[in-house]
């Protein structure tokens, strides 16, 4: 397992900055979040920062994932809007642009996974059949092309928006029946959403698992917490992974705590040095 950091717990510093901080702390993975200011495809700077990138990553050894969940990307005005379900045909092509984009991204990064998740609907009383249709539809569409660079689709059930948990994330999975269309799997939604558990989750789902996300997590409120704070047993939760021989990328997803990055950051690398997975 390559235990990792996402590059939206670092949301105040450069990229590049991020890069070399976080492979100084002995991360192994980096989840690199495309947003305003971060490897944003749609920059006029795009091109040069993705040499320094790439440089940067192959310099450290670092195993990239590319993110897709920035909150205001596309629209100043709205969270995580527009999405692969909005009504609007042409709200949906700026997403799969931006998602398209993300998958030309990792192929120059040589990265193997593009993580992404449904959205909310917001919009008239339209039927689920036809919303998982809509979904799936366009999922296919971008399966198809990530194949092309080898690139895995994963897909991340989140708690509010409408995939929010594996139930949901199975009837997509069927409808989608693609060979790249794989999970991300973030414990501490498992540990809010599935009556089992997070252990339980890691286990059920452990060959379709190509990217998971970290956090210590209350069972009652989707808060992402620093390794070690929450009710969820994240230690028991990573030894999961472990036993379920997981070798993928498994970083912490600490959005909020960028204004203390560094710091919150070290601490999670001390947490989890005990368990071997830091150097």
């Amino acid at each position: 397992m390559k235990l990792g950091y996402n590059t939206n717990g670092f949301a105040h510093h450069r990229l590049v900055d991020a890069i070399d901080i976080i492979a100084e702390l002995g991360y192994k993975s980096i989840a690199i979040t495309l947003d305003y200011l971060h490897l944003n495809p749609n920059d006029s700077e795009y091109g040069s920062e993705l040499v320094a990138v790439r440089s940067a990553c192959r310099k450290h050894g670092l195993i990239p994932v590319i993110e897709t969940g920035a909150r205001f990307v596309l629209d100043p005005r709205r969270k995580h809007q527009p999405t692969l379900l909005s009504s609007d045909a042409a709200e949906r092509k700026v997403r799969v642009d931006f998602l398209t984009r993300a998958i030309r991204t990792a192929a120059d990064l040589n990265s193997t996974v593009v993580s992404l998740w449904s959205g909310r609907f917001e919009g008239d009383n339209t039927p689920s059949d036809e919303l998982d249709a809509r979904l799936a539809a366009e999922l296919q569409d971008l399966c198809r092309f990530a194949a092309y660079s080898k690139v895995n689709i994963a897909f991340e059930p989140e708690p509010g928006m409408y995939i929010e948990d594996m139930a949901g994330f199975d009837r997509i999975q069927a409808l989608v029946n693609r060979h790249n269309f794989k999970l991300t799997l973030d414990v501490g939604h498992a540990h809010i959403t599935e009556p089992a558990g997070a252990v339980a989750t890691v286990k059920k789902y452990s060959d379709l698992i190509v990217n998971a996300h970290l956090e210590g997590m209350n069972k009652t409120e989707h808060n992402h917490l620093p390794p070690g704070e929450g009710d969820m047993d994240l230690v028991e939760v990573v030894k999961e992974l472990v036993r379920n021989d997981y070798a993928g990328p498994a970083t912490l997803e600490l959005s909020r705590h960028s204004h203390n990055a560094v710091v919150v950051a070290t601490q999670a690398a001390d947490f989890f040095r005990p368990l071997g997975l830091l150097d």
